[in-house]
């Protein structure tokens, strides 16, 4: 009897590379397409909804109450997101990543729900229209697996390990994080100009620092982003400072030699 031949595995092995592509594509997104199942029939039903990722890199969402989504996840937390922009030529031969996440709504008058309504607006800012209304609450959707598609041939299956930071290396960067932002954004917005345009080679705009976190900025221009990794992520709070000059040092150095 012949030999069944052994099915192909198409997956590669999820290397660094993969990793900075994965977390590059959720960080950078402002939008996507959430899959929930429909109560009354089980059906999958898809919506596009508005998000941003939490410091760990947790992809998080605001949603009515009113809308069909939320009842969904209500009945069954269970739901997968669709990140990912197509760009010129064939959508398909673009990076896309899906995740596959468990619903936690979170509950307002908390530490989390204050730093993740401010993250939310600094990369949604008409969003502060209705934010605060009693039928919104904000979700994290949080990671079990994922399925990254970085182009034709290059399949990857990313864990949760893969994609989202482990507590202790974010939760010590908290308490800073919204001083530093602010710091930025009111005293150096010439250097932010810089990270964006010079080293992330983003188009000009009033760029403003958005966000960030142990491994890099993220960086918003009306409905531009940019995400600057570091070039080493940090150990403590203490050494934002030093890394944040080093990176505006690059950027005028890249300037002058460009210029």
């Amino acid at each position: 009897m012949a030999e069944t031949p052994k099915k192909k595995d198409v997956l590669q092995d999820t290397d660094d590379a993969a990793r900075r592509q994965a977390k590059g594509l959720m960080r950078l997104a402002r939008h996507g397409a959430l899959a929930v199942l429909e109560p009354e029939t089980g059906h999958p039903m898809s919506s596009r909804v508005a998000v941003v990722c939490d410091l760990d890199g947790t992809p998080v969402m605001l949603a009515s109450s009113l809308s069909g989504h939320s009842a969904g996840l209500a009945a069954d937390p269970r739901c997968s997101l669709l990140l990912g922009e197509p760009g010129k030529g064939d959508p398909l031969a673009h990076p896309r990543i899906t995740l596959l996440c468990r619903a936690r709504k979170l509950e307002r008058e908390t530490g989390e729900h204050a730093r993740l309504r401010r993250r939310y607006l600094a990369r949604h800012p008409k969003a502060e229209l209705y934010v605060d209304f009693p039928d919104f609450a904000f979700y994290r959707l949080e990671i079990e697996r994922a399925s990254l598609n970085g182009g034709f041939g290059k399949a990857f299956a990313p864990t949760r390990e893969d994609l989202v930071l482990p507590e202790a290396s974010w939760t010590r960067l908290e308490s800073f994080e919204a001083g530093a932002v602010a710091h930025m954004n009111e005293d150096h917005a010439d250097a932010v100009k810089l990270y964006a345009e010079v080293l992330c080679k983003a188009g000009e705009g009033s760029w403003r620092l958005a966000g960030l976190d142990p491994e890099g900025l993220d960086l918003q221009a009306g409905d531009q982003s940019a995400r600057l990794w570091f070039d080493t992520p940090l150990e403590h709070p203490g050494d934002l400072r030093a890394a944040l000059v080093d990176l505006a040092g690059k950027a005028r150095a890249t300037q002058v030699t460009s210029g």
